[in-house]
């Protein structure tokens, strides 16, 4: 049989939840999760080889319209500049609901000359499959789709379906990774994203979008991997709050993170966190650059 392999964009408003059906597509934790919006910051390849069809899928931040600050305007143009790069867009709506962030995405994957497909979320929580319907038949209207998958990213229902539809628009091409290889990305850059979703589960109401984490020490050793990670955030404040009396809270976070790493690497690990102030760099675009997320 021909191979097929070709690149798929997720797209979609901010907390769809591109990541989570990245995360069950692939069958593992990939990219990280939280219930506050534009988590994801990097455009981030997950691989998906089933028999002679190697999916790449590409995880993007949520498109959005809040551009007050460099950081946001970054992820916007992060997510956006893959839509002419791909093979296919999968753009995720959920099923009920269609908002002024919706119709944005909409507009940035109509310029695109990209076939699209609608996967159409949170079926878990519909009591009858009749009720898509008209949210099918109104998008059909548009004249964009050529599919529409209903789906549930966090129950993983509809996957296969997915797969299926995705698979017809790969192009015949010989794959592009191995087989058992599942990002580009690096072990580091996978541990600090690890500790991001710690900070942001922890506290994403005071901190939602003011820390990032640099990888400072990667020291791998027979039996155990020892890791330096320092947190940067905008204000001594923050820092407070993230550190916490008597140093608990950063305490709880590393040990949260700990875990992750550990089923990650498959060993030990010995992780030291610092927290560190950086004033004002989600909106000063040489220190975006310096943590890796403003344009090279």
């Amino acid at each position: 049989m021909t191979q097929k392999c070709g690149y798929v964009a997720l797209v979609g408003r901010p907390n769809v939840g591109k990541s989570t059906l990245m995360n069950h597509l692939l069958g593992m934790k990939l990219a990280i999760t939280s219930r506050k919006p534009q988590t994801t910051r990097h455009n981030l390849l997950g691989v998906d080889t089933r028999g002679e069809a190697q999916a790449i899928y590409v995880d993007t931040p949520g498109i959005h319209d809040q551009l007050n600050r460099q950081i946001n305007r970054m992820m916007v143009r992060s997510a956006t500049s893959v839509l002419n790069d791909v093979d296919l867009i999968v753009m995720l709506l959920e099923h009920d609901k269609w908002t002024d962030e919706d119709a944005l995405v909409l507009r940035h994957v109509q310029r695109s000359a990209r076939p699209v497909v609608a996967a159409m979320n949170k079926i878990d929580l519909l009591g009858r499959r009749e009720a898509l319907l008209p949210a099918i038949e109104r998008l059909a209207g548009l004249d964009l789709f050529q599919e529409f998958v209903p789906i549930s990213a966090l129950k993983g229902q509809g996957l296969d379906a997915l797969r299926e539809v995705v698979a017809r628009f790969l192009p015949e091409q010989p794959h592009l990774f191995p087989p058992d290889q599942v990002t580009d990305q690096s072990t580091r850059f996978l541990v600090s994203e690890i500790v991001r979703e710690k900070i942001m589960r922890r506290l994403g109401d005071e901190l939602p979008h003011r820390t990032t984490v640099l990888i400072e020490a990667y020291d791998e050793r027979p039996y155990i991997t020892e890791i330096r990670a320092v947190v940067y955030v905008e204000r001594s404040g923050q820092k407070r709050i993230l550190i916490g009396k008597e140093g608990h809270m950063l305490k709880s976070i590393g040990q949260d993170a700990r875990r992750d790493i550990e089923q990650l690497v498959g060993s030990k690990v010995m992780l030291h966190l610092w927290v560190k102030v950086r004033k004002g760099w989600t909106n000063d675009i040489q220190q975006l650059k310096r943590f890796g997320l403003g344009e090279p």
